[in-house]
């Protein structure tokens, strides 16, 4: 099978042979002048910064955390990465030290590339002026190498520790035979705009796909609703990974209506559930048939996805199951009718699920005897075999299309010498879709610590979107006997609106 395939490495080298000053990537700062990267600068680049990678001890196995911002070095490190076989662990550019030393010490790379200061003690950091070092490097072809495996997604746990899902399959595929982007709207040649962050899953799958694909990516540095709009008109961008939270502010642009959007051949989006009046607001611009979603994790073992016109027909749902096997379990392990809510299990079709991912830092996702797996979603099917989501198990909160988990927060939190106890839940929000929010119960209610002392305590321990946006005070909070939080209770009553009263509340609403 591997005969058939082409690695990352190899197919960034053909494109180049055959259309070296085609534009690969187009990159758009938030300030300055726009970036534009051939195919040529792309593959002697990544060759030349994976002759450092390799003369810095990076082989086939070794893992690579990079930390840099959205920008044309971040694809050239990846190919450069796998050009050397190694393992490429993207993480978010500015994370606490706490959470990023966490990290290094699950992954124990060979390597971190990021501009981190001071420096990491216990890890040799590459910056980006070492990469600008190697221009005098040669670009000779190195040997093709299929990295076995090739890419890894950072993720917060239940516990409050972070966890790396790997992905273990070969780092390769066979061009123009991608299955699931044919479902998605993505095809050969076209133009792709890339709005979200690069260590995200979707955003780095879809834009690496879309290179494969001989795509020209349109890269923003960082989404601003106005400059995606300007972008798509630009530069008649066809295809788009878009998270809800960046359609809804698209469509809130005052002056939607003067951009041009009529290139888009179709739009994708998944990470969070998407408001009807978006999701209706999209299909008007694109068509029914060219919007599609998707649900389904990190950890590729199953999927659900469904296009526009599936989902006029079945509001809300977010598909059929694709490639795999879906049912819906109770609390005891005995499966639901249809319309009852339950865990969401999934069984891929193919090979086992130790084929589509493990973790370091966690153990696996509950499984079933006969090869199912959650990852703790709930929802149901309704009798067509539509599935449909209800809420997770776990206490995940998706703000924004970001997943934050709040034993995470209330760790922090609790290290606070004016907190006593803390509760962290997500409420509905009409931006964010779950607003993070801290509720707290001070050591001294009468006079609590200000909201301003609380937040930059958080700011300097953890990344800006897990940083709560809203805090409550309260005199105690609700634990049992056994001294568990009656977690579910605190989210009830904030989101149906019956919320208690206090003496204080305090929120702020700044952007991440």
């Amino acid at each position: 099978m591997n005969a058939e395939l082409v690695s990352y490495g190899r197919r960034v080298a053909e494109l180049a042979h055959e259309h070296p000053d085609k534009h690969a990537i187009i990159f758009l700062p938030q300030e300055g002048t726009v970036r534009k990267v051939t195919w040529r600068e792309l593959n002697e680049r990544s060759i030349q910064i994976a002759r450092l990678l390799i003369d810095c001890g990076v082989q086939r196995g070794s893992s690579v955390i990079v930390g840099l911002p959205n920008c044309p070095e971040h694809f050239m490190v990846l190919y450069a990465i796998w050009k050397a076989g190694g393992l490429a662990i993207p993480v978010r550019f500015d994370l606490p030290a706490p959470e990023r030393d966490q990290i290094i010490e699950l992954a124990k790379p060979a390597v971190a590339i990021a501009d981190w200061s001071p420096e990491v003690k216990h890890v040799k950091q590459l910056t980006t002026a070492d990469l600008s070092a190697t221009l005098d490097r040669s670009t000779d072809a190195l040997p093709d190498v299929i990295p076995h495996p090739g890419k890894a997604i950072c993720s917060g746990g239940s516990t409050g520790r972070p966890k790396i899902i790997v992905d273990p399959r070969p780092w390769a595929k066979i061009p123009g035979e991608s299955s699931m982007a044919l479902r998605n709207g993505l095809s050969p040649g076209q133009v792709q705009l890339v709005a979200g962050p690069l260590y995200h899953q979707s955003p780095l799958v879809w834009s690496h796909e879309g290179l494969f694909e001989d795509h020209t990516l349109i890269l923003l540095e960082r989404f601003d609703a106005k400059k995606a709009a300007c972008a798509i008109e630009t530069y008649r961008v066809n295809w788009a990974f878009l998270a809800p939270i960046m359609m809804r502010r698209i469509i809130l642009l005052d002056d939607l209506a003067e951009y041009d959007l009529s290139s888009l051949q179709a739009i994708f989006h998944t990470a969070a559930p998407c408001p009807p009046w978006v999701k209706r607001a999209w299909i008007d611009i694109v068509g029914a048939e060219n919007l599609y979603e998707g649900f389904g994790s990190a950890e590729n073992f199953g999927a659900a996805s469904i296009r526009g016109d599936e989902w006029l027909e079945h509001p809300d749902s977010v598909g059929r199951p694709r490639q795999c096997d879906v049912k819906i379990l109770d609390e005891s392990g005995t499966e639901v009718p249809n319309g009852v809510v339950g865990d969401i299990y999934f069984r891929p079709f193919k090979g086992s699920l130790e084929d589509y991912y493990y973790y370091i830092g966690s153990p696996p996702v509950r499984t079933t005897e006969d090869g199912f797996a959650t990852v703790g979603d709930m929802g149901w099917v309704d009798d067509d075999g539509y599935l449909h989501i209800a809420d997770r198990r776990v206490d995940m909160i998706i703000t924004g299309g970001a997943n934050v988990y709040p034993a995470e927060i209330e760790t922090v939190l609790t290290e606070h010498r004016e907190v006593s106890d803390v509760a962290v839940i997500g409420v509905p929000d009409d931006e964010w879709g779950r607003r993070v929010h801290a509720v707290v119960q001070p050591r001294s209610y009468s006079d609590p610590p200000s909201v301003g002392e609380l937040n930059e305590f958080c700011r300097e321990r953890l990344s800006a979107y897990k940083a709560p946006k809203s805090y409550e005070f309260v005199q105690q909070l609700p634990r049992d006997a056994t001294g568990k939080l009656r977690r579910r209770s605190l989210v009830d009553e904030r989101s149906n609106g019956s919320w208690p009263s206090m003496q204080w509340v305090k929120e702020r609403q700044d952007e991440r």
